[in-house]
């Protein structure tokens, strides 16, 4: 005899599942953030403390199997899984108290995608219900705004707690800030060293980006004053490293790891991914052509022991996403999505493992350069 479904019977029965990590019932440590009952439907938010693909599906099938026992097999279960990451800037904050990580996207060389990933990744995240925030560094080259389809948006100024501060182009459900937001798209950034510094540091200061569970940078090409001035200025919680299996790109791509190993930077490398790693067109799915060379970054990973996040392929879909101001990861149908989805996943586990085995990173002194 099944039980009748309401909020009462609904919470009762979960108070029996055990989440796989924390060792204690899901309803009374908070874990279900949201439910909603709608004849036999039933719509949930299940937080997860770990991003491990067999634990959030082990605390996921719990869920299923003690509902349809209780309330029968013919229940529809909607379950979104919010992976709970956990924040050690508090102490060491400084700037943007209401970030929990920030991560540097770098690449030692250009025109490997460094940029395509970040905002597929960024886009990726926010779907998995994070809160994100993306900084274009690229000072010189500002791409962003068009791989975001805000070419023509500008930011609002807003005053918090007395100071007027610039408030971030929402889209996608990212938060945005560019260099490429304030100069006119044909327009040349012509700047010594020191004014793109400043105004790096001016997207940190002068904006209000709120509470974040993620800030992506998106680095400039190579390893120079932006990369400096980012390290000096906030404590990054992790580097990732975009590169393709290509030779020529592998050289540079180990020289941009090696920097935020320095002990004056002193930024965990939480892993590299390899972008262009394969070709394949639309009308031959299963076919793979290594255009750039096959596993160039899995065995750079392995020489620098450091982990391989993923591979991104080359396909079409990739570019066009990126020109149209649509990135591909939203087309949660196409294959490639899912390739940035375990991208996410990789990368979530890496920050878990981070912060809980690493103390938090210390902005670096500027006198040691």
């Amino acid at each position: 005899m099944y039980k009748e479904l309401n909020p009462d019977t609904f919470t009762e029965v979960l108070r029996g599942v055990i989440d796989p990590v924390a060792k204690e019932d899901i309803i009374s440590t908070g874990k279900v953030r949201y439910f909603e009952i709608n004849g036999r439907s039933i719509r949930m938010d299940l937080e997860v403390l770990s991003p491990a693909l067999h634990i959030k599906r082990k605390a996921e099938n719990n869920v299923r199997e003690a509902l349809h026992a209780a309330f029968g097999d013919d229940l529809e279960i909607h379950i979104n899984l919010q992976v709970s990451v956990p924040d050690k800037r508090k102490e060491n904050a400084g700037l943007l108290p209401g970030v929990k990580n920030i991560l540097a996207i770098s690449s030692g060389k250009g025109g490997v995608g460094k940029s395509t990933v970040s905002a597929n990744l960024a886009v990726t995240l926010a779907r998995q219900g994070f809160r994100v925030g993306l900084i274009d560094a690229d000072i010189y080259g500002p791409s962003v705004p068009m791989m975001f389809d805000v070419e023509n948006r500008r930011p609002n100024l807003v005053t918090v707690d007395g100071q007027k501060l610039i408030e971030p182009v929402e889209s996608m459900g990212v938060k945005l800030l560019s260099i490429g937001f304030f100069a006119d798209v044909a327009q040349a950034v012509v700047w010594r060293g020191p004014m793109a510094s400043k105004a790096l540091r001016q997207m940190f200061a002068d904006a209000h980006w709120g509470e974040l569970d993620f800030l992506l940078i998106d680095l400039p090409p190579g390893t120079g004053d932006i990369h400096l001035t980012l390290v000096q200025t906030v404590p990054v919680t992790g580097a990732l490293v975009v590169s393709t299996p290509q030779k020529v790109a592998l050289a540079d791509a180990e020289k941009g790891a090696n920097m935020f190993r320095l002990p004056a930077v002193n930024v965990p490398v939480l892993g590299m991914v390899e972008n262009m790693a394969y070709f394949t067109p639309d009308e031959l799915p299963d076919n793979k052509y290594y255009i750039f060379g096959k596993d160039g970054v899995k065995r750079l990973c392995e020489k620098m022991d450091v982990p391989f996040l993923g591979e991104i392929p080359l396909v079409q879909g990739i570019r066009e996403g990126g020109d149209s101001g649509k990135p591909l990861a939203l087309d949660s149908t196409h294959p490639v999505s899912k390739a940035f989805a375990d991208l996410a996943d990789s990368l979530l586990e890496q920050v878990v493992r981070r912060n809980e085995q690493t103390p938090p990173t210390q902005v670096s002194d500027v006198t040691r350069f």
